[in-house]
């Protein structure tokens, strides 16, 4: 039993592993938010009652505003969450559950089957290291020191948020509640890969740096009119996934004129509506799409602009493209400064700070990395992260 939350970055390689193992002769069913956007075909599937698109749209900025969509919003669609996980996960049977830290019911059905569970993080926020601050945690910073371990506290608290959720969930266990004490993950699948991220030291045998977990085989089909775009000659990608805060249109400019600036031509994937085209600033130059396949995309590109997403980073570096990371929150600053890091990307130009001025050097910088990106990605190609989290699972 597989077990997803969150948007199209954390189902998508749930839906790879899950296509994987199955071609394999593994019974799999895959449990997974509503409308993710990730092409399903051939798996089974059950909707975990959930919709993470309604869950990310904060109407307005206030405390009062988020703490009001807190209690119409997020806590009902996790409570649901949490009992279809419950549900769908006793009526499957399986002999092994693997699950988002997000399902947070998952460790207590594990459980009351019997049946070892494994943790998948493809950001590492859930096993602590001495070596980095908890990505997304607490601090800008990404060392403080002794005290690292210390900030992955902070995500592992937010948890109390939905106790009673997962109580009512437990009570569709047998005896009504959840096992108590309940066990330790008996592995953990870090789907990340070892060139972007190397291991750290004191991260415990059971933790698998395995690569990421992407799509095997031929790439979803290419809408005509974006494979004649990236045939055209020299261009840019941009995309920020699911990331809609600020202006659109701004963005959209400042990354249009600045490509120009460059003598490169500017695809934009609007996802979730965080791009938008003014009107002034089209022409024979410009693509304008909702969405497209990254990996038949990436190739061909000259440089990347992105918001920083875990599943976004490793297509751009799997590609061997250089970037520009634009974060708006959680992880994205950590991977921004990790590529960054690396030099295989432009130092992060936070998305507030996204303009013409900023994105042109920006742009340059990262430009003159591609070398170094193209080597980093042939290494990245090499990884199997499946087939490697695949043997872990089957090994149980």
């Amino acid at each position: 039993m597989l077990l997803t939350s969150g948007t199209r970055g954390d189902v998508e390689p749930f839906a790879a592993l899950a296509r994987y193992a199955t071609a394999r002769g593994h019974r799999v069913r895959l449990g997974l938010p509503e409308n993710s956007g990730v092409d399903l075909a051939g798996l089974d599937t059950v909707g975990l009652g959930v919709d993470f698109h309604r869950l990310m749209r904060v109407p307005g900025r206030s405390p009062r505003t988020a703490v009001r969509h807190f209690r119409s919003e997020v806590g009902p669609g996790m409570r649901e969450m949490f009992s279809a996980a419950v549900r769908e996960t006793l009526a499957f049977d399986p002999d092994v559950v693997l699950h988002h830290p997000l399902v947070l019911t998952a460790p207590a059905v594990a459980d009351s089957l019997g049946v070892p569970r494994v943790l998948a993080e493809f950001v590492p926020v859930a096993t602590p290291t001495r070596e980095f601050s908890a990505p997304g945690g607490p601090t800008v910073a990404s060392d403080l020191g002794r005290f690292n371990r210390a900030t992955y506290a902070v995500p592992r608290s937010g948890t109390v948020l939905f106790r009673a959720g997962v109580e009512h969930a437990c009570r569709q266990l047998p005896g009504g509640r959840a096992p108590s004490p309940s066990s330790r993950s008996r592995a953990t699948l870090m789907g990340v890969s070892p060139q972007l991220l190397p291991r750290p030291a004191d991260w415990p045998a059971k933790v698998h740096l395995t690569g990421a977990w992407h799509a095997v085989g031929a790439d979803a089909p290419v809408d005509p009119a974006v494979a004649w775009f990236v045939r055209g000659g020299p261009y840019l990608v941009a995309t920020f996934g699911s990331m809609s805060a600020g202006d659109a249109h701004a963005r959209g400019r400042a990354v249009v004129e600045s490509a120009r600036a460059h003598g490169l031509r500017a695809l934009l994937l609007t996802g979730w509506g965080g791009l938008a085209l003014p009107e002034d600033s089209g022409g024979d130059d410009v693509l304008v799409v909702p969405s497209a396949p990254l990996g038949a995309l990436l190739p061909g590109a000259a440089v990347a602009v992105h918001h920083g997403g875990a599943g976004t980073v490793h297509a751009v570096a799997r590609a061997g493209v250089p970037s520009v990371v634009v974060p708006f929150l959680a992880d994205q600053p950590f991977w921004g400064r990790q590529l960054h890091r690396l030099g295989i990307a432009a130092a992060p130009v936070p998305y507030r700070k996204l303009a013409v001025d900023t994105l042109v050097p920006a742009l340059g910088q990262a430009l003159a990395r591609g070398e170094r990106a193209g080597r980093l990605g042939r290494a990245v190609r090499e990884e199997e992260g499946l087939r490697t989290s695949l043997d872990v699972l089957t090994a149980l």
